[in-house]
């Protein structure tokens, strides 16, 4: 049976923080198998209706249908959210916090639906969202998605407050953080926003702001370190779930994202 993470590491890390039973209804099937075909369909993209049920689970076989029932019971209930925090907060000593990358991400939505917009420079309709990565490259925090017509600048003191506050809700302490941010950033509203939460903003200048004799703050060399941001797209996009958003659901949408940021935490822990 194929596994994205091992029954182990399900039993231990992923079902305490997920509601399993609700007035005397229990699984039918291992409730591990359930969340084993879940990260199967994360892991390969293929549609619901074309999981291959029979090889994921060794007992009692359940539908695609109840799957799906199951991912989007929890997606609703905030609870992939709540999972990512808990874990986040559980490992917190295992992370890089020397200093924070954030970066923008426009992500391909073939089927259209919540937050999705078009965006010229792909063109094609998207979804744009915000992401900190520690010093090893390991996911930290997401912003809302917006529509992809939308800058990574489009209401970013609302992004800041929900990335920042992820932390803050793992006990990461996020005053005196040093944050690199590409070019796409270098504007006076980012960096007060970075600065009212105590996050020193390391921006890369745009040259269309003005030339490099400026007061705001840039340490190259540190600036240098943020191509590990690069890296971390590449390992979420090895899980096809989330490469193209096939989702219309803006809460299935999110809810992929943070199952990514589990799976790789728990594999670097």
């Amino acid at each position: 049976m194929y596994q994205v993470l091992s029954k182990n590491t399900i039993t231990l890390e992923i079902l305490p923080h997920l509601s399993v039973a609700k007035r005397g209804f229990t699984c039918k099937a291992d409730i591990t198998e359930v969340i084993n075909g879940i990260l199967y369909k994360l892991k390969t993209g293929i549609q619901w209706h074309m999981l291959p049920v029979k090889s994921l689970f060794s007992d009692v076989v359940l539908s695609y249908k109840t799957l799906f029932y199951h991912f989007r019971k929890w997606c609703k209930n905030g609870e992939w959210k709540y999972m990512w925090i808990n874990l986040l907060k559980k490992y917190r000593s295992k992370l890089d916090m020397s200093s924070v990358d954030l970066d923008g991400s426009h992500t391909r939505a073939v089927k259209g639906g919540e937050s999705v917009g078009y965006q010229g420079r792909k063109k094609s309709k998207t979804t744009n969202a915000l992401y900190l990565t520690d010093r090893q490259g390991l996911p930290l925090a997401m912003s809302v998605p917006v529509s992809g017509e939308h800058n990574d600048l489009y209401r970013i003191k609302r992004s800041t407050d929900e990335i920042f506050g992820t932390l803050k809700e793992a006990g990461i302490p996020v005053d005196g953080l040093f944050l690199n941010a590409d070019a796409g950033f270098d504007s006076e509203d980012f960096r007060n926003q970075c600065l009212s939460h105590g996050v020193f903003p390391n921006v890369c200048f745009n040259k269309r702001n003005g030339g490099y004799d400026r007061n705001e703050l840039l340490i190259e060399e540190l600036y240098r370190k943020r191509f590990i941001i690069e890296r971390t797209n590449a390992w979420m996009d090895s899980f096809r779930s989330v490469l193209v958003r096939h989702d219309t659901t803006l809460t299935s949408w999110e809810a992929w994202n943070y199952i990514v940021f589990v799976v790789l935490l728990l594999r670097k822990c």
